[in-house]
């Protein structure tokens, strides 16, 4: 029984807590490291098939790597960083764009149904792969006194309100921004997930106690928030990579 004397299992924190599958020298191997290894895999074994014997005339799964490639590559590091500097950037951010999308999709496979991104360890580490090679190409492209003025919008003609200009834009740039890019991903697969579960049970618990058209109604919506998380994982790999070139466009500008 709930706590609330219904009987309704309802979800919570518990609902992104897994048991271990295997222990090995006291570290805990469990579902959501076994969902992030099979996406490497996964994206790691496509694109090797895709492209690893590439022909001219293109077979069905070098179209298709080729047509997510390209949608990356155009659709996003070209608009935002342009061909010229972007070119170098497309493989880094292929990998983000499908490795995010895959981890995010598995929220709705059968069997797994849960999303790897609702756990915060996933985007913070792949946001601090991001803010890694911001902060590396800033001071790189700028030395030393260039980054930090790339960094704080550092600028004479501010006058007196420079300090406090210096101050908030440090704190937001280099403090706040990569907290933000993996709490952004975070957090909508997170209350997602969520959702979707409420929904879930809720179904199995209304037509168990005969409430048939309440089952009904909460079935129906289960199968909309399916349908809008595949929307949701989809913008979030992509807002991911989009906010990640618009970082590193950043590094990259003359700072004036």
């Amino acid at each position: 029984m709930s706590d609330n004397g219904c009987g309704f299992p309802a979800p919570g924190l518990h609902s992104f807590l897994f048991a271990p599958i295997a222990t090995v020298g006291g570290f805990e191997f469990n579902k959501v490291m076994l969902l992030s290894l099979i996406t490497t895999v996964i994206v790691v074994g496509f694109f090797w098939a895709a492209f690893g014997k590439a022909k001219l005339v293109p077979g069905k799964l070098q179209m298709v790597g080729e047509a997510g490639y390209d949608f990356v590559r155009r659709g996003i590091v070209y608009e935002t960083l342009g061909k010229r500097e972007g070119e170098k950037y497309v493989p880094l951010m292929v990998s983000l764009f499908f490795f995010i999308w895959i981890m995010n999709v598995w929220s709705v496979i059968p069997v797994a149904q849960f999303p790897v991104s609702s756990i915060i360890a996933f985007p913070a580490v792949l946001a601090a792969i991001v803010y890694i090679t911001w902060l590396s190409l800033t001071f790189k492209k700028h030395g030393f006194a260039g980054g930090f003025k790339n960094l704080t919008g550092y600028d004479k003609s501010l006058g007196a309100v420079l300090p406090l200009v210096v101050v908030i834009e440090f704190f937001s740039n280099v403090l706040v921004r990569p907290f933000t890019h993996a709490v952004r991903l975070f957090a909508n697969m997170f209350a997602g997930h969520l959702l979707l579960v409420m929904f879930t049970v809720a179904s199995w618990y209304l037509l168990n106690s005969y409430m048939i058209p309440g089952a009904a109604v909460s079935f129906v919506m289960t199968v909309v928030m399916i349908m809008f998380e595949l929307f949701v994982q989809a913008v979030q790999a992509y807002v991911f990579v989009l906010l990640a070139c618009s970082y590193v466009q950043g590094a990259l500008a003359e700072h004036h």
